[in-house]
Order: structure tokens, then C-alpha cells, then sequence
């Protein structure tokens, strides 16, 4: 079953297999740069901010004009490219943490080059999909990737927890490297040819395709909607994770373990939630699960300003975090699908990355926003602002 995709063919079995690689080794890796400035260069919360949202900004900023030039290159070969250049920029922390030379600036470096990298990646990678699967097989296809990015959550940071426990916080960051590098051979083991790339319009501007993303996601009401709610929404999550982070590692005592566990046991559900996501649509619709779960995946972030030490601290953690992914886990496979169906075929990795650009840049902007509300109010007060204003965004979900 693994070998022929479940089905959907044996090369979307090779992507799937790529995929689920790479994924593994970023979960088990997941907040490796925060937790190494935190435990290795002593970050305040506010410093861990600001070094998402710097690398945040930084990436998507030098990823603007890549939108055209991804859309008018072969897919495949960009994404084998994106996944080497991964590699060589993750192993570079551990060559410099093993003879002292590790610093903050290197750490931002490091997440610049990765944040460009994974907009590359995904601009590619969705477009590469829509070749490869048959339309009426999206909504499964997407299903299957949203079940293993689960799955290597609920896994991977436990176990990054206790591998930072036993063997320091760089050897996480050194394995994820190595997944990238795998995932570069999975994707060249695929056999099947891609179409040619759409061919650029004879004398269109170098600035109008730069913009065709956005222009096209504008001139439809969905995607605008479904734009402007998942930025949004996005951008406030992400947001709160610098601050839950210090939060419970450096003010309440968490270990490492302890915090990879009270976000990777709650990502069960979103296991389970990627699995009822298509039986979900075929019995109500992909209209009514974009906007039922679209609004119930909104309501739970604010549980996470009262969090608390010991136990019962994990426990609201793990509550909190336990809606929030079974909910997106829900909606997020229909949501793909459903925008790729929509954009146009030729302006489809162009819409990837518009998206994929703004998402990271608002998110940039709301976690520096965030670190300095925290600095002013404390991180629990800016918890609470981000769950409220997260509530709000069910206006912008498209009825």
C-alpha cells in the first residue's frame, strides 16, 4: 500500500515517502533554533521574537520575485534544490557549535535561509502535486500529507526533547538536516515526466508577474476570504509560540521533554482529524468544513494564557493544543485543495507563494508586535490579546 501511494500511485507513494522524511526530521527538530538560543546563548523571550519574525521578514522579502521564476521552472528539480540547501545550511550549526563558535547572528542566518527555502519548497511542491494527482483524488492526496505532518508532530517533539535532554540541543538540528538530504533522493527517484512549465507571456513585465499571485487570488471572493482568514489566523498563532515557549520552559521550569510532549500528544488529533477530513466532505461539502471548522479551529488559543506550572499546566496545554489541531487538521486538507482547484492553472505556484510570502511576512510582523507586548504586559497578557483577536477572524470566513 505505502509503495503505490494507497493507491494514488506509485510516484505520489515516492513524493508521500519524501514528504513524510522531511517532515519527520523537522517535528523532531521543532523549535531546535529557539530552544538552542534559549539553553545555549541564554535569549530572553523577547530576543526569541524577534529572531522569528527578523528570519520571518528577511524570508519572505527575498522570496518576492521567486513567485514567477518558480512558476516558469520545472517543479521537481526546485524542490530537490530547496531540500540540498536545507541540508547545507542546518549542518552548518552544529560545525560551529562543537568548537564554541555558535552565535545569534548565525541562528538568524540559518532561519533566513530555511524560511526562502521552504517558500520555494512549497510554491513547487503544490503545483508539482496538481500535475502529478488526478483532480478528483486532491482532496485524499492532501489528506494523506496532513495525516503524516501530524503524525511526525505527535512523535517528533517528544522525541527532540529527550534527544536535546541527553545529547544537547544541536543533534536534533543535525538529524533534520540529514531528512532533507533523504528527501532530496526520494524526490529524484520519481520516475514519472512532469508537464513542461506554463510558458511566460510574450512581452509581459518582470513586476506583473511578480504580482499575477496576489492579482489572482484578489479577483476571486473564495480565495480572498479564505486568503485574508488564513493569514490572519496564522500570523496570531504563530505569533504565541516564542512566548508559550519561554513561557513554559524558562518561567514555569518545563523541561524540553516536558514541552515537546505538551505539544506532541495533542497532534494525535490531528491525526485523527486529517482522517475524518474526507469522509467529513463527502457527507457535508467542502463549503461547510471550510467554514464550520474554519471557525471552530479559532477558539481555543486563549486557554493558553492560563496555563500553570506542574501537572495541571500540562494539561491545559495539552487541552488547548488538542482542539486547535484536531480542527485544523480538519479543515486544512480542504483548504488546499480547494485552492488549488481555484487558482488558475497557470498562475498556480504564483498563488503558492503569494500566499506562502504573506503568511510568513504577517507572521513576521505579529511576532515582533507580540514580542513587545509581551515586554510591555508580560507573555501570558499577550496570549490572551492573540486568542481574542483569534476569535474575530470567523468574519472573514467565506459564507
Amino acid at each position: 500500500m505505502a509503495g503505490d501511494g494507497g493507491g494514488l500511485g506509485r510516484d505520489f507513494g515516492r513524493l508521500w515517502g519524501a514528504y513524510a522524511t522531511s517532515a519527520a526530521g523537522t517535528y523532531l527538530a521543532l523549535d531546535s533554533l529557539p530552544l538552542i538560543a534559549v539553553l545555549v546563548l541564554d535569549a530572553s523571550a523577547a530576543q526569541l521574537s524577534w529572531m522569528a519574525a527578523a528570519s520571518g521578514a528577511a524570508g519572505a522579502l527575498l522570496a518576492v520575485p521567486l513567485g514567477p521564476w518558480i512558476e516558469f521552472q520545472r517543479k521537481r528539480p526546485l524542490m530537490v534544490r530547496a531540500d540540498l540547501v536545507r541540508f547545507l545550511v542546518l549542518l552548518s550549526v552544529p560545525a560551529a557549535y562543537a568548537p564554541g563558535l555558535l552565535t545569534y547572528a548565525q541562528l538568524l542566518a540559518v532561519a533566513v535561509v530555511v524560511a526562502v527555502s521552504d517558500i520555494v519548497f512549497v510554491g513547487a511542491g503544490g503545483a508539482h502535486l496538481r500535475s502529478l494527482v488526478p483532480d478528483r483524488h486532491l482532496v485524499r492526496a492532501n489528506s494523506r500529507f496532513e495525516t503524516v505532518s501530524w503524525l511526525a508532530t505527535a512523535v517528533g517533539p517528544p522525541a527532540g526533547g529527550a534527544l536535546v535532554g541527553l545529547l544537547g540541543p544541536v543533534v536534533t538540528v543535525a538529524l533534520n538536516a540529514v531528512s532533507y538530504a533523504l528527501s532530496a533522493l526520494g524526490l529524484r527517484s520519481i520516475t514519472a515526466p512532469e508537464p513542461p512549465p506554463p510558458a511566460r507571456a510574450a512581452g509581459g513585465s518582470r513586476l506583473r508577474d511578480v504580482a499575477e499571485g496576489w492579482r489572482a487570488i484578489a479577483a476571486d471572493r473564495d480565495l480572498r476570504l479564505l486568503f485574508a482568514n488564513g493569514v490572519l489566523v496564522n500570523a496570531l498563532i504563530m505569533a504565541t509560540a516564542p512566548l508559550l515557549l519561554h513561557l513554559m520552559v524558562h518561567d514555569l521550569g518545563f523541561t524540553p521533554l516536558e514541552y515537546g510532549l505538551a505539544l506532541g500528544v495533542p497532534c494525535l488529533g490531528g491525526i485523527a482529524g486529517a482522517r475524518l477530513s474526507r469522509p467529513l466532505v463527502r457527507r457535508f461539502g467542502e463549503r461547510r468544513i471550510l467554514l464550520g471548522f474554519g471557525a471552530a479551529r479559532v477558539l481555543w488559543l486563549v486557554g493558553l494564557a492560563f496555563v500553570g506550572p506542574g501537572t495541571g499546566g500540562l494539561l491545559v496545554v495539552m487541552a488547548a493544543e488538542l482542539g486547535l489541531i484536531t480542527c485544523i487538521a480538519v479543515f486544512n486538507p480542504v483548504l488546499v485543495t480547494y485552492r488549488l482547484r481555484r487558482a488558475p492553472q497557470d498562475t498556480v505556484a504564483r498563488v503558492l507563494t503569494a500566499w506562502t510570502i504573506t503568511s510568513r511576512a504577517t507572521i513576521a510582523t505579529a511576532t515582533a508586535l507580540w514580542g513587545v507586548l509581551a515586554g510591555l504586559a508580560g507573555g501570558r497578557t499577550a496570549i490572551a490579546v492573540a486568542g481574542v483577536l483569534l476569535i474575530g477572524t470567523i468574519a472573514l470566513l467565506p459564507r
